[in-house]
């Protein structure tokens, strides 16, 4: 079961496929981070925390 490696959220296979750099079987960054968030292929420090 795959899971952010910045939050350790669970994340679907799909999700993984769709966001995750070639070769790579988990994510940097999720929705479910608050501090970081993907700007194309990096990961930056979100300017403002996301509220759920």
């Amino acid at each position: 079961m795959p899971t952010c490696e910045n939050c350790g959220s669970f994340v679907t296979d799909a999700y993984v496929r769709v966001f995750a750099l070639d070769g790579m079987e988990t994510v940097r960054v999720c929705p479910s981070c608050e501090d970081k968030v993907r700007d194309g292929a990096d990961v930056r420090t979100a300017r403002a925390t996301r509220q759920q």
